[in-house]
Formats: structure tokens, sequence, C-alpha cells
């Protein structure tokens, strides 16, 4: 309750340094598991990126998943039970695009399983080259968005707060994709959409950390190697509890959007959008205060000769 009350009030004075020492190796193992887990298990892409079909059709409560595969011919489709926001039960079967060639033969099947005619299915199918083309445009706007925040945060503040920005924001991105990775999620476009909003999220809170180290480090006046550490304890605490009321106001309309929005009135691309940025607005305040101030007071503290001033953005 003291704690709380301290932080409220804005008379806090936690000691961060011990906590860097436990959460920048947590981060470092976070994302090497998420690393692993891309490369052997892989995503779970939407067919917008891998390209193939999806069919639904409307079923009776006691048509289940496993009747479905067993009418359904062809191999390692994707199949589930979806509900829609008037309680009408669905059966959807995803293929690749190695089995588009099998649509009319799939939409057949469904059709004799749900003892309706093939004007009950609803189709959608993409081609694999578009599906290629946008998985390569994200990749595209991902890397851009990088080097060019980057070099802008090079510019106008140093290089190595640019540097622990970057792997701030590299950090939300692979545990986020981790996350996708490891519980199956699928990616979907509006996935990539929050993967970049999330990006923007997490600079501004690292920015507005580094912004303040910038404010008392000018009003410090030149500083030894050796206080550096301290001043970014103490910046910390003074915009600890900024960066938390941030984030709760944040993530209580995003969180309603995912419930509300997502789960309870079946918006699909309403959920994958809001699902990610979810996470990646915890992901975002946490590597703020516990990946990019730390690696910043690293660096510094590092400096074979003590550095210039910093340029604080006007």
């Amino acid at each position: 309750m003291s704690l709380r009350r301290d932080l409220y009030e804005g008379k806090n004075n936690i000691d961060f340094r011990p906590l860097w020492k436990k959460t920048l190796p947590a981060s470092l193992a976070l994302m090497v598991i998420s690393t692993i887990s891309l490369v052997v298990i892989g995503l779970n892409l939407s067919i917008d990126f891998e390209g193939g079909g999806i069919f639904e059709v409307p079923v009776s409560d006691e048509i289940s998943v496993a009747d479905a595969r067993s009418a359904v011919s062809v191999a390692d489709a994707r199949i589930q039970t979806v509900t829609d926001i008037d309680g009408q039960r669905f059966i959807r079967v995803q293929t690749g695009s190695d089995a588009l060639d099998d649509s009319e033969q799939v939409i057949d099947e469904l059709a004799a399983l749900s003892g309706g005619t093939i004007d009950d299915v609803s189709v959608n199918t993409v081609g694999p080259t578009w599906g290629n083309q946008i998985t390569n445009r994200a990749l595209r706007a991902l890397a851009l968005f990088t080097v060019v925040v980057a070099a802008y945060l090079a510019w106008r503040l140093e290089w190595r707060m640019a540097i622990g920005a970057i792997i701030a924001v590299l950090h939300d991105l692979l545990v986020t994709a981790g996350v996708y990775s490891l519980f199956r999620f699928e990616v979907g476009p509006a996935t990539v959409i929050a993967l970049l909003t999330i990006m923007g999220y997490s600079l501004y809170d690292t920015v507005v950390v580094y912004d303040k180290v910038l404010e008392n480090e000018a009003e410090g006046g030149a500083k030894a190697r050796e206080g550096y550490t301290d001043m970014v304890n103490d910046s910390m605490n003074q915009v600890v509890m900024r960066s938390i009321n941030t984030t709760i106001t944040t993530v209580m309309p995003v969180l309603s959007m995912l419930l509300l929005g997502g789960f309870f009135l079946g918006g699909g691309s309403l959920r994958d959008f809001a699902l990610a940025l979810f996470i990646g607005l915890l992901l975002g305040t946490y590597s703020s205060l516990f990946v990019a101030a730390p690696l910043l007071a690293w660096l510094r503290e590092r400096a074979p000769v003590a550095p210039e001033p910093s340029r604080r953005p006007t």
C-alpha cells in the first residue's frame, strides 16, 4: 500500500538496478525461446499469407469436427467449428494452396455433410502468388520502419539510445511472434497492422524514459561515467507512474475490444488485431523500463571516453 501511494504521489525511490540484473537475462531467454519456436514450430499463417481456401457451411449441433474430417478428402486440412453472433454453428475447413484444384470436391463434400446444397457453402480462396506478395510487403514494411526509426533516433537523440530503443522493439516483436507460434494463434493482415502499432507504442514509451534521462543529464551538467546508471535509475522513478498510467488507459479499451468485439460479437479480424495489440502493449511497457533503460546505462557506462552531450529533441 505504501509503494502504491508513493507512486501516485511521485515520492517513489525504487532501486531498479537489482531488477535489471534479472530482467535482462530473462528477456534474452524469452527471445531465444521465441526464436527456437519460430524456427521449429513456425507461425500459423492465414491464407492471406500462405494462399489456400476457406470453406464454411452451417451445420447442426450433432455434426462434429471428427465427422467433418471423415467427410473431407483433402489431406492436412484444418477443420474447426465456429459460431456467429446469432448462434449459428459452422464447420470451417481451411486448405493449402496446393489443394485449390480440389475446391469443387470440398464444396460437394461439405454440402453432403450439412444436408444442404452447394449454395450453402461459402468459399474464400487466395492464390499462392498473392499470398507471397502480401508476406513480402509486410516484411518490407517492418524492415523499413525499423531502419527509418533507428536513423531518426540516432540523429535526434544519440546512437546508443537508438540501439537501446530498437533492441527493445525487436524484443517486443520477437516475443509476441513467439507467443503466436507457441499457442498457434493465427497470423493475418490484422496481426501485421497490430505489430506496426506495437512498434510505435513501444518506441513512444521508450522515448519518454530517454527524454527524462536527457533532461536530467542537461540539468546536472557533465557527469562522471560512474554516475550515469544512477541517473537512469532516478529518471525511471520519475516516469514509471506515467508509463503505468499510460499502459492502463491504453490496455483497458484494447481488452474490451478483444473480449467484446472479438469473442462475444464474433469479429475475427478485430480479435486478431486486439490480441496482438494486447500482448504487445504489455511487452512495450516492460521493455521500455527493463530492457531499453538498462541497455542505455550499460552502453554509456562502458563508453571508452566520455560521450558528447546528447541532443535533446525540441
